[in-house]
């Protein structure tokens, strides 16, 4: 191998390694799994269709319950989560009800059932999935009950709570998840 050759092979190495280490560093951080134990607050919501709703009826029951929170005019996070119930919607064909996927606003000003009842059609959200609002006030003691409080919209982070009929925790999920992680924690409750 001639001088020329391994100069380019070193370049071309150093390339690779330098690829790698960018496409590393822009890899999602892995998802944070934890157990938890929430106390619902006792307070009553408003959902798509303007029908009051008493979150801890809705919550505490003996089926499967998913909770995230968004807001209807997010463009970055609130869709990627949005897209993972409508694709498990998907897959539970005729089996909807089996689970209750519940997104709760964090722009109560702005969401009002109108904006709600839009981005759910924008999803095709089938029955069992309800996008809830309600004053300012229910919704920060909500957040702050599932340890999920924000001052601000704007500061909003991917949150996925899975509530375990059989036990009564929640599975806290504390990142973007892939739709096969989403699906294998969704097996773990037996909703899949």
């Amino acid at each position: 191998m001639t001088r020329r050759m391994w100069h380019t092979a070193g370049l071309l190495f150093g390339i690779c390694a330098a690829l790698a280490s960018s496409l590393s560093a822009q890899a999602p951080p892995p998802v944070k799994r934890t157990i938890e134990a929430y106390t619902v607050p006792d307070v009553t919501l408003v959902n798509q269709d303007g029908t009051k709703v008493k979150l801890k009826t809705l919550l505490e029951t003996n089926d499967p319950i998913i909770v995230d929170f968004i807001f209807g005019t997010c463009t970055t996070i609130c869709p990627v989560l949005s897209a993972g119930y409508a694709n498990l919607q998907l897959k539970l064909p005729g089996q909807a009800a089996k689970a209750r996927l519940i997104s709760i606003s964090i722009d109560p000003e702005n969401d009002t059932p109108k904006v709600m009842r839009d981005y759910l059609k924008r999803y095709r959200a089938k029955p069992g999935w309800d996008f809830l609002t309600g004053k300012r006030e229910d919704i920060d003691k909500v957040m702050h009950a599932f340890n999920a409080y924000i001052p601000n919209k704007m500061l909003h982070y991917p949150l996925t709570l899975i509530r375990d009929p059989k036990t009564g925790q929640w599975v806290r999920l504390f990142g973007l998840m892939s739709s096969s992680e989403f699906m294998d924690e969704c097996k773990k409750v037996g909703i899949l």
